[in-house]
């Protein structure tokens, strides 16, 4: 029976081992809800604040995606069923791995058109802003890999160079130094960094000596610059730049937006072509619509944004008390905002369009009817044959990329019945803490949003003629959430209210 001794000595032994690791469990649990209590108290506190700054917004998305995954392995570890079923009935809602990825390439987005450096984002410093919404290792590791996967080199370097940049000086991550190596050494060689690829992989494969990959890529990249500078005969040993890697080290590859240099640079403020001469030729009125009954005692306030074309802001269009209902009545509708393939004429979603929007007719509240009557009012143009009022939300990154309103395709069956878009009126239901502006990279043209004022312009001359120096874009919203709502004008039932030109360009 002394073997049953043992046995229980075992068994108690076991127990022991349970108990530490059901403590150990525990404690990671704790661990977890200390620091998730913290954020929910910060984020809660000012819900629309805290997700103003994108940093806070893409990390909401990873926690939700992944963090809080971990966590519910964590906890299923043992039987834990009031837990889980908590989180069934709330992960219908969680973003998936699709919205965490297209949180990482708004950050991307912002970067770029803002010239942001990588650190900036991680640091939290972005223009005008200060907040401790950090990016922490693996979250600038995650970015990276993001964009890895996506084969996108230029921001994988950008964003692996700032993970191990941190790891270098000290922060705790999950990510080990080898796997960051390993990443950013292949995306340096894509970008064509021969020597910085060696030097890279030469500190993997002191890190790492059995790395599955590392040795063979050591002499393959060597082998590739030692060919490169027999060629450009330069010095053998050659060192790899020591400059560390950062915004402008490499050139960013050229999309598909021809504009693109034009439209960024005046997203950030830079390029427009608001000269003096172009400034004396601007003016503030009261406009009454050509008389109108309803605007003769109490007329708007007008100011002209631009000469040619004119492109006029009419001032205090939207009470406080009219955005709020308008965006209550969205807020259910909102969806991807979708573009038409200019192939298949059918609609769909499209990365340089980001916003989520709705169409409000006139049956859905009375504010609608109210403020399509005021549209009518101050335009003198009709809204019987314009669309419906189109609401859109940009949140982290959102953006509409350069555009015409007007449509070119000929086999748009909505010109059939009410023409083409004649006119845009924009109302702005939102101030925007940084970016967001509406740019017309051929003008050099930059409107920033202002709270209850609407712009206005044609986009197309009254002899039916597209005017293609209106194309337009909604600039990524930089911190802040930025509320549009629009109407198209159609030229249907305006015969009479903007007569044909005797010029193609009248």
């Amino acid at each position: 029976m002394t073997d049953l001794i043992y046995t229980e000595q075992e068994l108690v032994l076991s127990l022991k081992e349970y108990i530490r690791a059901e403590e150990s469990k525990l404690s990671a649990i704790k661990s977890w809800a200390t620091r998730l209590d913290e954020l929910t108290r910060l984020s809660t506190s000012d819900p629309e604040g805290y997700l103003a700054h994108p940093v806070n917004a893409y990390k909401l998305m990873k926690r939700l995606n992944t963090e809080w995954s971990e966590l519910e392995s964590l906890v299923l570890q043992t039987p834990s069923d009031g837990f889980i079923s908590n989180m069934s009935i709330h992960r219908q809602f969680f973003p998936d791995e699709e919205d965490q990825t297209g949180a990482a390439k708004a950050l991307m987005r912002l970067q770029d058109t803002y010239q942001l450096d990588s650190e900036a984002f991680s640091r939290g410093k972005l223009p005008g802003v200060h907040s401790n919404a950090v990016l922490t290792v693996d979250d600038c590791f995650d970015m990276g890999k993001t964009a890895y996967n996506d084969a996108d080199y230029y921001h994988a370097v950008l964003w692996m160079q700032q993970s191990l940049k941190q790891l270098d000086a000290g922060e705790d991550a999950v990510i080990s130094k080898a796997d960051l190596l390993d990443y950013l050494s292949y995306s340096v060689y894509q970008m064509g960094d021969l020597p910085r690829a060696v030097e890279l992989t030469r500190r993997l494969v002191a890190i790492d000596p059995s790395h599955e990959r590392a040795g063979g890529n050591l002499r393959y990249f060597e082998r590739l610059l030692l060919r490169q500078r027999n060629e450009l005969h330069r010095q053998a040993d050659e060192p790899a730049s020591e400059e560390p890697i950062q915004l402008g080290t490499y050139t960013r590859p050229k999309d598909h937006l021809p504009e693109r240099e034009v439209y960024e640079a005046l997203c950030r403020g830079e390029g427009h072509k608001m000269t003096e001469a172009r400034r004396s030729r601007l003016h503030c009125r009261f406009h009454d619509g050509n008389q109108n009954p309803r605007l003769l005692l109490k007329p708007v306030k007008e100011e002209d944004e631009w000469d040619n074309p004119h492109i006029v802001r009419y001032l205090d269009i939207l009470s406080d008390d009219e955005i709020g209902q308008i965006k209550e009545l969205a807020k259910p509708r909102l969806a991807r905002a979708t573009v038409r393939d200019p192939k298949t004429g059918v609609l769909t979603t499209a990365n340089y369009r980001v916003s989520k929007s709705a169409w409000l007719e006139e049956e859905n509240g009375p504010v609608v009817a109210q403020v399509n009557q005021r549209i009518e009012d101050i335009t003198g143009l009709t809204v019987n044959t314009a669309e419906l009022l189109q609401v859109a939300n940009y949140g982290v990154g959102g953006q509409y990329e350069p555009h015409y309103d007007f449509s070119r395709r000929p086999f748009d069956s909505n010109l059939k019945v009410d023409g083409n878009r004649l006119a845009t009126f924009l109302n702005y239901m939102s101030d925007v803490q940084a970016g967001g502006a509406t740019v017309f990279p051929d003008l050099g043209a930059v409107i920033w949003p202002r709270k209850g004022t609407a712009v206005f312009w044609y986009n197309i001359f009254k002899s039916g003629e597209g005017d293609y120096r209106t194309r337009h874009a909604a600039c990524p919203v930089l911190v802040g959430s930025k509320w549009v709502s629009n109407k198209w004008i159609h030229e249907r039932g305006q015969e009479f209210r903007r007569p044909c030109g005797l010029t193609e360009v009248d």
